[in-house]
């Protein structure tokens, strides 16, 4: 991924940060067959610098874990907020007209090793994390106790563990940090306006940590 200097985001509680607000990833494998990329919800298993894994989990008949090799590289995908900048936006184009759209957005590439883990406690351990974090919001939260036991034991049997050893993190926060202070504050706003609070919002953040 072509990152410019100032588009390079090397804070990591900041990549964790957009990971775990942002959980679908897309997984890329490279096969026999050709490329292919699954979709996939991936919790952030270690956070150590270094020592970094994501687990997850997915259908038994999904080719991402039937067809996995032992050792398999695999390029995963996270995406953050993004969207069209309007020149419009831009103080700045009362004194110089020539300016011209863009987007801003925010991507995180990681590159590891890919482990299939077909033990049921594990996947019960990731399916109750995942359901933990995104029913925390929910006035009653669902629980897997919820359900009758047997119909959860028979589900988790259709699903496989994963786990990925990241051994590279690339992460790209295209976020108007290459314009004057006034045309980036003013994108902003005008994402703002435009309905797209979340871009305003990782622009407003990247202002307020770099602006010195």
């Amino acid at each position: 991924m072509y990152i410019p200097a100032h588009f390079d985001e090397a804070e990591l509680s900041v990549v964790l940060e957009l990971i775990e607000a942002n959980p679908l990833a897309s997984i890329v494998t490279h096969r026999p067959e050709g490329l292919d990329a699954n979709p996939v919800p991936l919790l952030l298993e270690s956070r150590a610098p270094g020592a970094l894994t994501l687990i997850g989990h997915v259908s038994r008949k999904n080719h991402l874990g039937t067809d996995a090799t032992p050792g398999e590289a695999v390029l995963v995908l996270f995406r953050g907020a993004q969207g069209y900048v309007s020149p419009n936006w831009y103080p700045g184009k009362a004194r110089d007209e020539n300016q011209v759209p863009t987007w801003n957005y925010q991507v995180v590439n990681l590159r590891g090793v890919l482990e299939i883990v077909d033990d049921e406690k594990f996947v019960r351990g990731v399916v109750a994390r995942l359901v933990t974090k995104n029913e925390a919001s929910q006035p009653k939260p669902w629980k897997m106790t919820d359900s009758d036991p047997a119909y959860i034991d028979q589900n988790l049997t259709q699903i496989v563990g994963l786990r990925i050893t990241v051994t590279d993190v690339k992460a790209k926060f295209k976020l108007s940090q290459n314009r004057s202070h006034e045309d980036w504050l003013g994108a902003a706003q005008g994402l703002g306006s435009a309905g797209n609070s979340a871009l305003e919002s990782a622009m407003l953040d990247a202002y307020h940590r770099n602006k010195d």
